[in-house]
């Protein structure tokens, strides 16, 4: 029997086209910052991976600042646009950012910065109202995600920005789990900085960047030879753009079919489960418009989240219970506590997630796995 794959959200597997792209790029040699002719051809690679990745997202060539992925974007945005903000003694954040953004403001916290983290509600949805409270004239960033990596629940990224720019403050967006999967334009959207990574798009893991105005002025986090506009010291890896571009290309030429499938699959999923365990609880919106494609995170009453994963792990089916950055770590999703549910709750939670090569046919797998999983699960609660 096939393995069945839920775990897009945490790493989704490269397209034919990314392959082949970095395939080319890796029987070459050349180091993009070198002035010879090798240098140059993997300078132009690089450069053209740029311009392609810009077309997709709404942005200029001179916006895209490359990274080793969304983690390293969202330090050096809210760091750098921090550190560059003297004068500015405050962060402001939500309750369910990626433990990127999280960690990073916490640290700032620890240095000395204002830290402000605004709560959600039941659905994960940023509270509008203190995000306009907390936000200052003292405010030098404020970050606010995309699209939840957990739970799915899109945010009034429009609304944030607005109020930030009525103080003046930096706006970011993790939009990591967003693009490739809704429409993101940074263009239209109004951020100052956006942070985006290949491997959940179809592109290699390794690689990533952070969409940067080019009046957003950053302080680096790393130091060297100043490649990426000063801000991201670091020899290029050029087969990794080439295939990281070639990803975006095909996943921005087929997004809205590949949504609208996508969006048809959670729909199946969400009720194939609710039917295989009836007392199952889905977190996350109502309305599916207000969640990404293909996320769907559900607690399952008396059951140990790791327990039922390693029992449909042997069934041969891969989710996951929660961010795969936080795996091996025993604790409560904060998403789910934040969103006002119990620990118990969020002790019980899967994620399912999918993607480009999820079918219906893994679906009904799923579906037949979870009734002896659960039973299982909810024995071993008992007997410990």
């Amino acid at each position: 029997m096939p393995r069945r794959y839920f775990d897009h959200a945490a790493i989704t597997p490269m397209v034919p086209q990314a392959i082949e792209a970095m395939t080319q790029e890796l029987t070459r040699v050349g180091n993009a910052s070198s002035l010879h002719g090798s240098g140059r051809a993997a300078r132009r690679v690089v450069e053209e991976s740029r311009e392609v990745i810009a077309a997709c997202v709404g942005a200029r060539p001179s916006e895209v600042i490359f990274t080793s992925g969304g983690t390293e974007a969202d330090n050096l945005a809210v760091k750098g646009a921090f550190w560059a903000r003297p004068t500015r003694s405050s962060v402001v954040t939500s309750g369910v950012e990626h433990a990127a953004v999280l960690d990073s403001v916490c640290w700032l916290g620890a240095v000395g910065a204002d830290v402000s983290t605004v709560g959600v509600d039941i659905t994960g949805r940023i509270d509008v109202a203190a995000l306009s409270e907390a936000v200052s004239d003292s405010t030098a960033v404020v970050s606010v995600m995309w699209g939840n990596n957990e739970v799915g629940t899109l945010q009034p990224i429009a609304e944030a920005v607005e109020i930030a720019d009525q103080h003046g403050a930096v706006t970011h967006s993790d939009a990591v789990q967003a693009v490739g999967h809704v429409p993101v334009d940074f263009a239209t959207s109004g951020l100052d900085l956006l942070s985006l990574s290949a491997h959940k798009l179809g592109g290699p893991n390794g690689i990533g960047a952070l969409l940067a105005r080019r009046d957003a002025t950053l302080t680096p986090i790393l130091h060297g030879g100043g490649q990426e506009r000063d801000v991201r010291s670091g020899t290029l890896d050029v087969a990794a753009a080439a295939g990281f571009a070639a990803a975006l290309e095909f996943a921005t030429e087929r997004l809205y079919a590949e949504e609208r499938r996508l969006r048809e699959l959670r729909a199946l999923l969400i009720m194939e489960v609710l039917a295989a365990v009836p007392d199952a609880v889905l977190h996350g919106p109502a309305n599916p418009a207000d969640a990404l494609p293909g996320i769907v995170n559900v607690s399952f009453p008396g059951c140990s989240a790791d327990a039922l994963l390693l029992l449909l792990d042997a069934a041969d089916i891969d989710c996951s219970t929660g961010s795969a950055c936080s795996a091996g770590v025993a604790q409560p999703s904060h998403v789910l506590l934040a969103m006002g549910g119990g620990e118990a709750e969020a002790r019980s939670s899967l994620r399912f997630s999918l993607g480009h090569t999820s079918t219906a046919t893994d679906i009904d797998a799923l579906a037949a796995a979870l009734p002896v999983a659960i039973s299982r699960a909810r024995l071993a609660g008992a007997i410990a």
